[in-house]
Formats: structure tokens, C-alpha cells, sequence
């Protein structure tokens, strides 16, 4: 094709209209077409039919799973690289000492290198995209542009994609701008392959612009810019300015046996059961659970001063090990069709399978990189960080409020991660105040020497670590704000924490956890009805004992011991407080000084325990 003439870098072409800003990038990477999607099914059918003739996906044994296929990527291409991950922001104070900070200007110099002629030989795909429903009035626009027909495919189950939102995104030029190549052109006769990527990666976030950029990869977060890179990197930004809040958190609708319904937004670092808890089914009678979101929620104070939650994304892009029948069954049977599986291994009869699906492992196998593969092969079969890419709404757990572009309101936060000592299974904070401070503390302990010390916490406040465009400090401010300010006063969501991973002094664990996690939610959410009671500890209000008959936690029929899963250590929860405290240091005078009131009352909480 004709290339056009840029007059005019791609940034500063996005003032001109998304047309003008597509002609740039196309002027910079020169490929041999330019491609508008539209989002149609026969769009979608196209391109998968193309890939499956180029070998970058195989189709699944129909039969099984209509419509769907496999990937397998190049093996170094293979997860979300946070160490190529950067915020690009004028000052590095305001990226703050979670993220990647590099000067923007100096960033865009090497961008504009990497970019410069990457696409050639191939097609440039335009994407135009609605985070949230199209049109809704907490929704968001964005448009990317890519040289992988993979990363067309996955955008058009997870996000609304096409016409409708290129329509919107030309009425208001209010859009967020993402450039995306694999950096694999094709020049002087070079042969194609199935998954082409670079060496270099560069996922690079410019969040006073809007834009981001990304080079090298294919796989994921890192090319799917929709999803973590903008839906939260990016929106969190654009929450702090416009006072709201982009949160790394499933959304779940709650109906009690006396019928009323709640909405609760948790937040859950990685391997901490989050997606379990997005399709729990109760294991206790009368209690319903349906799901809205399994990963990322945008939470709006309303008019009424109640905090309201959409999804902003149409699809699950899910881990597949551990997802099977015993843990996630609900999960399992979303993947009936309509997905693309990423790095699972294949049956010898063309259905997919992953550690963790059965019990039983089938024979003749092909693993995720395409080799005969056995129990004895010293390696998985599927790669550990393997993926579905599905939409929400083939979800047998959807609730039918899931795409409502008003949201749902939120009557309770919960967050928690892998602790296996010291952490109760419950507490609900004290005050907003405190919630916050709970969100900002939330930690899993390191359980491989590959992860560092073992027993050593890692952070992840708000599960937002990886995840939040700005510095982290600042964050915890913006949910003070948002909490206490004079719209939300007196209606915000009550807070909790749970820990599902306590252990006992033999390394067993203290509660059996999936579908009996329904015994903690209920818990919560008689707290919100009133009908629950607690007494007070250190950490916040615990359930009281007794049982449900007592207003406490019902454990009828489970062999649990409450008084090792609610115990409290004052001299392990010492020296807890002085990791703490060297934690908050990292972020200097941007701590809130609520956060330091809030540790210093814990602390002395523990001391008149032992008084």
C-alpha cells in the first residue's frame, strides 16, 4: 500500500481525531495494509480461520468445544514482564517506588526506534473498543492498533469492539490511544512463524497522555492493552483526576435465604483463590452467588453517595491450572465453546486439558509446546501461567445485572491474601480509615525459595501493586478521599479481611475453603444486614463464638478448629507491625498520615492484650 505522510508525531496527531492519529502510527511502522475492524463475527471467524492456516492456532475437536482453539506461543513469550513494564509520568516521584519509572521524552526517542518500520510486510489492525458497555455513562473509549491477529481475536471477546464504539470514539475525540506491534516485520523475503515476537519488550504506560505503547510480545497483559494496561494502569490515573477509583477486584452478586441482595467487590493478589470466589457455588442452603466481574472493577461514588461498580470488561482472560470440576466447576463449564486456550496441552482426541481439569491425567498428551508429553516428563503438560480468553456472558453463574451500564451498588469490600500464620480467616474493619489501612497491608507469604525468603511477605496493597499507574501512596490518599469525602459520607461499603490459607502447626490447613467460603460471606454479609454479631481484637471485629445461633460463623458439619484460625500471636504480630512499618518508610512523606495512626492503634491494641 501507499504509506501515508506523517506531518506530525502519532501523540500529537491524537488532537487531530483517531484517523489522523491511525495515519501516524501506520507512517511509523509501515505496514502493508491497514485493516479497520468492525468486530462482526464474520470478522472474527475470518481471522481465526487465517491463523489456523498459518499455524498461530489449532482448532479443538468440535465436537467438545465449538468454536474454539488453541495457541501456543513462542516459549519466551509466555507471561505478563513486569520488569519491561513502565510508567512514564513528567516526575518520578509521582510514579513512586512500586513502579518503573522512565522520563517520558526520553522513552518516546526509544519507542519511536522500536516502532520505526516494525510492522512492514504485515497488516496494521485498528481496534476501536469500549471498556464497559457502549454508550454507558461510567464507561471508557480506546482504540489499539496492532500487527497480531491473535491479540483482534482476544480484544473482541474482552472488550466491546468495533463499529459501534469507532462511532462514539469519532463524536467525542475522547479516546485512549494504544500502539501496539509484535516487532517481528517481515523484510528481504524473511519466512513468517506462528508466534512472532522480539527479544526486546517494552510495555510502556504515558499516563498524562492517555497513551500507551507496547513492543515485543504478544502474550497477554502485555498485548492486550485493554485489559491491565489501560483498565487499570491507565484508569487508575484517570480515577484519581476525575474521582473514582479503577480496582484490580471481582464483583459478585449476593442473595441471602431471606432474599435480599448484596454486591461485594474483593481484592485477591494472584494464586489466592479470586477467581473461585468471582463463580462461588455456596455450600450452605439459601444462599445464591452470581457473578458480574472476575478481575477488574471501576467504582464510582454515586449521587446518592454509594459507591457503584461496573465491569469494564466482556470476557474472563483466566489461569487454566487448577481450574477443574473439585475447584472452579462453574469455570469449567464456561469453556464449553467460544474460547481460545493459550498454552494448555492437547488430547490425543483434540480437546484441551491443563493440570488440574480431572483427576485422572489422559494418556497421549501434547503439551503446551506442542511434544509428546507423559507424568514423566519432568514438566508440566500445560505451562503454569496458560490461559482461557472467553466472554463473560456464557458464564452458567452471570448475573443479569453484569452489564448494566448504571452499575451496581457495593455493600461490602473484602480483601485478602495467602497467609498462612498470623491473619484470621475474618475481621471487618473499624472505620474507613482502617479498611484502607487493611487494603494497603495486604500480603501473601512467599512459599518458594524461587520467590524469595520463605515465610517473607510480599506485598501487594489493594492487590494493585503490578497494577496501579501512579505512585501507591497517592492511591491510598485517593481511597481516604473517595471514603470520607462529603458525597460518600456516612454510605460507604463496609470493609473486610479474610484469609482462606491459615495453616495449623502440622502444614495442614485450618479451613477446607472453595465452596465453604460461603460460610465466611454470609458472615459478612449478615454484618451488613445487622443480624451478625463480633467481639473486638487488634485486627477488627471477628465473628463471635457460638455458632450462627449466636450471631457467629456457622461451621455445622465441618471439622475446623475456630479458636487456631481467630488466634493472635502479640509477639509474631510485633514484629508483623515492624515489617509493616519499614513497608510504609518506602513511601516517605506521601504516607498518609492516617495510615501511621491506624498502625500505631494496632500496635497498642496488642500491647493492652498482654497488660
Amino acid at each position: 500500500m501507499d504509506q501515508p505522510t506523517a506531518s506530525v508525531s502519532p501523540s500529537a496527531a491524537r488532537a487531530l481525531g483517531v484517523e489522523a492519529w491511525v495515519d501516524a502510527i501506520a507512517a511509523l511502522t509501515r505496514p502493508d495494509e491497514v485493516v479497520w475492524c468492525d468486530g462482526s463475527r464474520v470478522e472474527y471467524n475470518r481471522l481465526t480461520r487465517q491463523m489456523v492456516d498459518t499455524g498461530t492456532l489449532l482448532q479443538v475437536n468440535p465436537e467438545f468445544r465449538p468454536s474454539s482453539f488453541l495457541a501456543r506461543s513462542d516459549p519466551s513469550d509466555v507471561a505478563r514482564v513486569e520488569a519491561r513494564t513502565f510508567i512514564c509520568c513528567e516526575s518520578e516521584d509521582d510514579a513512586g517506588p512500586s513502579n518503573n519509572w522512565r522520563d517520558p521524552a526520553q522513552m518516546r526517542s526509544t519507542l519511536d526506534g522500536l516502532f520505526a518500520g516494525s510492522m512492514r510486510g504485515r497488516t496494521m489492525y485498528v481496534v476501536p473498543f469500549s471498556m464497559g458497555v457502549v454508550g454507558g455513562r461510567y464507561s471508557k473509549l480506546g482504540v489499539q492498533v496492532t500487527d497480531s491477529p491473535y491479540v483482534v481475536a482476544s480484544m473482541r471477546t474482552m472488550t466491546r469492539m468495533g463499529t459501534d464504539a469507532l462511532r462514539l470514539i469519532r463524536e467525542t475525540n475522547d479516546w485512549v490511544a494504544a500502539a501496539h506491534t509484535v516487532g517481528a516485520p517481515l523484510i528481504d523475503g524473511a519466512a513468517d512463524v506462528p508466534w512472532p515476537c522480539n527479544a526486546t519488550k517494552y510495555i510502556s504506560h504515558f499516563p498524562e497522555q492517555r497513551e500507551i505503547w507496547s513492543f515485543g510480545s504478544a502474550y497477554g497483559g502485555n498485548a492486550l492493552l485493554a485489559k491491565k494496561s489501560f483498565a487499570l494502569r491507565i484508569a487508575s490515573v484517570m480515577a484519581r483526576d476525575e474521582g473514582w477509583l479503577a480496582e484490580h477486584m471481582l464483583i459478585i452478586r449476593v442473595t441471602n435465604p431471606r432474599g435480599r441482595v448484596f454486591h461485594v467487590a474483593a481484592a485477591f493478589p494472584s494464586a489466592c483463590g479470586k477467581t473461585n470466589l468471582a463463580m462461588l457455588a455456596p455450600s450452605i442452603p439459601g444462599w445464591k452467588v452470581e457473578t458480574i466481574g472476575d478481575d477488574i472493577a471501576w467504582l464510582i461514588p454515586g449521587a446518592d453517595g454509594r459507591l457503584r461498580a461496573i465491569n469494564p470488561e466482556a470476557g474472563f482472560f483466566g489461569v487454566a491450572p487448577g481450574t477443574g470440576a473439585a475447584t472452579n466447576s462453574v469455570a469449567v463449564d464456561t469453556l464449553w465453546g467460544n474460547t481460545i486456550f493459550t498454552n494448555v496441552a492437547l488430547r490425543d482426541d483434540g480437546d484441551v486439558w491443563w493440570e488440574g481439569l480431572t483427576e485422572k491425567v489422559p494418556t497421549g498428551l501434547r503439551d503446551w509446546r506442542g511434544e509428546e508429553w507423559t507424568p514423566e516428563s519432568g514438566t508440566t503438560a500445560a505451562h503454569p501461567n496458560s490461559r482461557f480468553t472467553v466472554p463473560a456472558a456464557q458464564c452458567p453463574s452471570i448475573a443479569d445485572a453484569w452489564d448494566d451500564p448504571e452499575g451496581v451498588v457495593i455493600d461490602a469490600i473484602v480483601f485478602g491474601g495467602r497467609r498462612a500464620t498470623n491473619v484470621p480467616l475474618v475481621v471487618e474493619a473499624r472505620s474507613w480509615e482502617h479498611g484502607v489501612y487493611v487494603g494497603a497491608t495486604v500480603s501473601s507469604e512467599r512459599t518458594a525459595a524461587a520467590e524469595g525468603t520463605l515465610g517473607e511477605l510480599r506485598r501487594d496493597p489493594f492487590a494493585m501493586m503490578p497494577f496501579c499507574g501512579y505512585n501507591m501512596a497517592d492511591h491510598w490518599s485517593h481511597w481516604l478521599e473517595v471514603g470520607t469525602g462529603s458525597r460518600s459520607a456516612g454510605r460507604a461499603p463496609r470493609i473486610f479481611q479474610v484469609n482462606w490459607f491459615r495453616k495449623g502447626d502440622d502444614g495442614s490447613f485450618l479451613w477446607p475453603g472453595f465452596a465453604e467460603n460461603s460460610r465466611v460471606l454470609a458472615w459478612i454479609l449478615d454484618r451488613v444486614d445487622g443480624s451478625a454479631a463480633a467481639r473486638d481484637t487488634p485486627l477488627g471485629w471477628a465473628p463471635v463464638e457460638g455458632g450462627p445461633d449466636s450471631g457467629g460463623l456457622n461451621t455445622d458439619g465441618l471439622d475446623v478448629d475456630e479458636s487456631a484460625l481467630f488466634a493472635l500471636d502479640p509477639v509474631a504480630w510485633s514484629a508483623e507491625l515492624d515489617d509493616t512499618e519499614r513497608f510504609f518508610s518506602l513511601f516517605g512523606d506521601r504516607l498518609p498520615a492516617q495510615l501511621q495512626a491506624q498502625l500505631a492503634d494496632i500496635r497498642q491494641r496488642f500491647a493492652a492484650l498482654v497488660e
